[in-house]
């Protein structure tokens, strides 16, 4: 067995198992270990897992795992936690304006007090229809705008959508999505890796945010409730119907750390 050290972070209830790996200690493509290392009851757990690695000229890479232990598209809020860890392990030049590589695409941030203000990719290319709106924002996202989300079996009903003939055979995130006063949303999400509602879910409150601008274009900025908390999404519409400049902003909270056999 080895030994590893593990930090735990949490962005608005998401949270994240975290591995210091420039030493390359850790084996990413043993899915595996990383499936039992999210396991909630025979684990650490976790919503998912990352690796902080080295890369030859941004500050660190990003790799990111569904607790199903595959390697999966970016997450929005996992990228808010390891670059409030980078910071924490003092593996960034300047807190206030650091870039790092991920599955999508180099991602600016900063942190201040435990605030993360992450820069996500362009959105160029945004499907609507009367019934939902479906983007990538990092990682493909359904959006159905609701009466009332509270009133959402997210599990059932998010499972049906992920599952559906129209997404395969990749599938896709859920999110349903209800207006409150102005610029104000409220979202529930069912995420694609760990099959189930999280209580938040960085990417899919972006799409929610460029799906509600869609509805109400004099907003380029939304606050989002979710489960775990509030989240902010700012954003500019281009003349071509995209966006750009789009930031996710909220709390990156370290949890705990130990050390675990693998």
């Amino acid at each position: 067995m080895t030994k590893i050290k593990f930090h735990k972070y949490q962005g608005a209830g998401n949270d994240f198992v975290i591995i210091d790996n420039r030493q390359k200690l850790f084996d990413g493509d043993r899915h595996d270990i990383v499936q039992n290392l999210c396991d909630r009851r025979f684990g650490i757990g976790g919503d998912g897992l990352m690796l902080l690695e080295s890369h030859p000229s941004l500050d660190f890479t990003m790799r990111y795992f569904n607790s199903d232990g595959k390697e999966a598209s970016m997450c929005g809020n996992g990228g808010r936690c390891i670059a409030a860890f980078a910071v924490h392990i003092g593996a960034v030049s300047n807190p206030n304006d650091f870039t790092f590589m991920a599955i999508d695409g180099e991602h600016r941030a900063s942190y201040s007090d435990g605030i993360v203000n992450l820069k996500m990719i362009d959105v160029e290319e945004i499907h609507t229809s009367s019934e939902y709106t479906f983007l990538n924002t990092g990682s493909p996202h359904h959006v159905s705008f609701v009466d009332d989300v509270d009133a959402v079996n997210v599990y059932e009903e998010g499972q049906k959508i992920r599952y559906s003939d129209h997404y395969a055979p990749d599938g896709t995130n859920v999110n349903f999505v209800h207006f409150k006063e102005g610029n104000q949303i409220k979202v529930r999400t069912y995420e694609r890796g760990v099959e189930d509602e999280t209580l938040a879910c960085g990417t899919g409150v972006v799409a929610c945010s460029l799906a509600a601008h869609i509805k109400k274009p004099d907003y380029n900025e939304f606050a989002i409730e979710v489960l775990g908390g509030n989240l902010k999404v700012s954003f500019s519409a281009t003349a071509e119907g995209g966006y750009k400049n789009i930031w996710l902003e909220g709390p990156a909270t370290f949890v705990f750390e130990g050390f675990i056999d693998i």
